[in-house]
């Protein structure tokens, strides 16, 4: 768990202002959270409803450079399984940057060869993506046996070749961005490789790194290391830190911001199905208590993200999808069990919308 704090996230929440290097960087990134990108969740609809409850910045899932750079053949719709299966590999033409609603966004790009990241992340920056942000970080093992995401952090040349070119390639009044882990494992080696790659970064004229406080090694599995964190903080003063990993609540949100130092915090698996986390965030630090979501506000927000999904994908594609965020919005309900299993047996929309229906309408609690 989360270290504890000495304050309470009211009395923390009201300390905290966005550092203004942040919005000069990105106009609109006004607080210090965000969500990060997600694999098989992360496509605009999860972005728009996110924003709508107070999220400043969003990331996309993980591009895969050479998909970018064909064009995206036979590849007409996010495939959440095919997402899933490879840390992300989203149709650009489905994935760009969603209008005016979906701004300020971080197109994210993974791939192995500098030219062919540096290709990929001038598409980006031409599809209208705010940042372009460079996964270093992924720990899926399909991921890493293709020399992508994590797999740099134990090739540190690979790495500052990648970052290096990507930097070169796209124009220099849009910042690129890092996303690392502490290590590949937690040996000295790993811990100098790191090092470097961290260093390298912000030489290179790189804007922030984020970085999760877990190895690539570990996966998704035992403690995040915050004092790893606040470490890197400490020691680097002068450069802007984001720090992911653990962050569960809006107490871990702010609890990351004291503990650490880092400069925002990224949410992860914390705000899948729980877009209210950035709302609570922005009450806390307005002086507000938090407000958890009422059945109707959890039942508005399950039918827009349906709709949305519905226009992105179409209504069979979002029919899958909606039952895993259906899954994951029902630990908000006053029967979470009993909503959970209700979604898990949707095969249908029809049945979706009949689980909303009796779970979420006025006789559901």
């Amino acid at each position: 768990m989360p270290p504890r704090t000495t304050r309470s996230s009211a009395e923390i929440a009201r300390d905290v202002v966005v550092d203004p290097r942040i919005p000069a960087l990105v106009p609109g990134f006004d607080a210090p959270f965000f969500q990060a990108g997600l694999a098989g969740y992360s496509d605009a609809p999860m972005r728009l409803i996110a924003r709508r409850h107070g999220c400043p910045f969003c990331v996309t899932e993980a591009l895969l450079d050479r998909i970018l750079v064909s064009g995206g053949k036979g590849r007409t719709r996010e495939d959440p399984d095919l997402l899933a299966e490879s840390c992300g590999t989203g149709d650009p033409a489905e994935n760009r940057a969603a209008g005016l609603d979906d701004h300020p966004i971080a197109g994210q790009i993974m791939g192995t060869h500098p030219e062919e990241m540096a290709a990929g992340a001038r598409i980006l920056a031409e599809f209208g993506y705010d940042t372009i942000d460079v996964n270093l970080a992924c720990p899926v093992k399909k991921v890493r046996k293709r020399n992508r995401g994590g797999h740099f952090l134990a090739y540190p040349d690979e790495a500052l070749a990648v970052l290096s070119a990507v930097r070169d390639a796209v124009p220099p009044a849009i910042p690129t961005t890092v996303k690392m882990r502490r290590g590949w494992d937690d040996s000295d080696e790993m811990a100098q490789n790191f090092e470097r790659i961290f260093n390298a970064a912000y030489e290179m004229g790189y804007a922030w790194a984020t970085v999760h406080c877990r190895t690539v090694e570990q996966r998704y599995q035992g403690p995040g290391r915050w004092p790893f964190l606040t470490d890197l903080v400490r020691r680097h003063p002068d450069r802007l830190i984001f720090g992911s990993g653990d962050v569960w609540t809006v107490d871990h949100l702010f609890a990351m911001l004291e503990v650490t130092g880092v400069h925002a915090v990224s949410i992860a698996r914390g705000c899948i199905g729980n877009p209210w986390i950035f709302r609570q965030a922005r009450d806390l630090m307005a002086g507000r208590p938090p407000a958890s979501p009422t059945l109707a506000e959890q039942r508005a927000t399950l039918l827009d993200h349906f709709e949305l999904a519905v226009s992105l994908h179409g209504e069979n594609h979002a029919s899958r999808l909606m039952r895993k965020f259906g899954i994951k919005f029902s630990t908000h309900h006053p029967r979470p069990e009993e909503v959970k299993t209700a979604f898990v047996r949707c095969k249908s929309v029809a049945e979706w919308h009949e689980v909303i229906a009796r779970c979420y309408g006025d006789g559901g609690v």
